[in-house]
């Protein structure tokens, strides 16, 4: 199976199975001598394990990372600190129930990766999707948490919201949203009001047994502008790449996103103005990238993600043979991916932003600029 490597400079491998003994990865290419703050890693897993709310799926895991490798203990002050080789680490799987998969080793569910993964392969992982699970994810956040770090020291920060619950969305436009802003209601909107609208829509569908998706908003301010590589790893791309790598996505906007498509170049143009110490822009349908690479301003993007594919109705469906087959409703599984989604979608830009700066710097040291 190849894919598992994502990243040119600062590079992620991740391994494990959503119903194996653990999940985990190797982050290479991180530069030596940063303080690594262990305890913020293990904040960013507890954003994303399942269990957290009455609004997510009820398998619950502690999900505690155990580092392997690429880390020493440094001053008092400093804790862990990376040595610049391989970072290898693990996420037990404690709360794993393969056998509750027996009844499916014939049966296609509707939506998922069963089907394709065994067109691929020959075979498939039955246990909770192996591979194809959400909870592959897992590492994403430990190497992105990572990333962060590193961003933090560049000044740059990283941060999404829930934007939109199927119908149900915010009033207001992108912007940058605090943690505390995020996380102060389990839906991971910060906007109260609609935020409470938002939580009965998923409590209504999950008691009727069903799933409902939306939208999340991403935005990182501070990236400076020259960050990019034309042609085909333009920054956009590489963001698109990370963004739809994640299950469950099905649409991606930039800036003005389609909105954009239903204006004049007159009045899609960005114009640039003297913001005294740098040259910004009076508006930010761009979304922060022009030509692919950074021009200073707020890198705003939107990801749509489906419903989750797993309902806790009767569904039909067919064997390996073709033949028809009735699915039972049953599982563990969120009604709405979403407010776990966005440390996910945080740390995919934390580690597409991290893999950019570094090549930028590799630029600047090399041609003297």
């Amino acid at each position: 199976m190849a894919g598992n490597t994502f990243g040119n400079v600062f590079r992620l491998t991740t391994f494990g199975e959503s119903h194996g003994p653990a999940l985990g990865g190797i982050v290479d290419g991180c530069p030596a001598g940063l303080a690594l703050d262990v305890a913020a890693v293990q904040a960013e897993l507890a954003r994303r394990r399942p269990g957290q709310s009455a609004l997510t799926t009820s398998r619950s895991e502690a999900d505690e990372v155990q580092w392997l490798s690429g880390l020493v203990e440094g001053a008092a002050r400093e804790g862990q600190v990376t040595t610049g080789a391989p970072i290898g680490f693990t996420v037990a799987n404690t709360s794993a129930r393969p056998a509750d998969y027996d009844h499916l080793k014939d049966t296609f569910r509707p939506s998922h990766a069963d089907f394709t993964y065994e067109a691929k392969y020959g075979l498939r992982d039955v246990r909770g999707g192996g591979r194809a699970s959400a909870r592959e994810t897992v590492s994403r956040v430990v190497a992105g948490a990572v990333a962060r770090q590193i961003l933090a020291t560049l000044g740059v920060e990283v941060g999404a919201y829930v934007e939109r619950v199927q119908d149900i969305s915010m009033p207001l436009p992108p912007s940058f949203h605090s943690r505390d802003e995020v996380d102060a209601h389990p839906v991971r909107c910060p906007h109260p009001e609609t935020a409470a609208r938002m939580a009965d829509r998923i409590a209504d569908v999950k008691k009727a047994g069903d799933t409902v998706g939306g939208a999340i908003v991403l935005v990182a301010r501070g990236v400076p502008a020259g960050w990019g590589e034309p042609v085909f790893d333009r920054l956009h791309a590489d963001l698109a790449k990370a963004m739809w790598s994640l299950p469950a996505t099905k649409s991606l906007e930039l800036g003005s996103g389609l909105s954009g498509t239903l204006m004049c170049g007159s009045e899609h143009n960005d114009a640039f103005v003297n913001r005294g110490d740098r040259i910004g822009t009076s508006t930010n349908r761009s979304g922060g990238i022009q030509g692919g690479i950074s021009n200073g301003e707020d890198i705003v993007l939107r990801i749509g993600f489906k419903p989750v594919a797993t309902v806790l109705q009767p569904g039909s469906s067919v064997d390996r043979d073709g033949n028809p087959v009735e699915l039972e409703g049953r599982g563990r599984h969120d009604p709405c991916v979403l407010p776990r989604a966005v440390p996910l979608v945080e740390a995919m830009a934390c580690l597409v932003l991290v893999d950019h700066a570094l090549r930028q710097r590799a630029a600047r040291l090399t041609f003297g600029a």
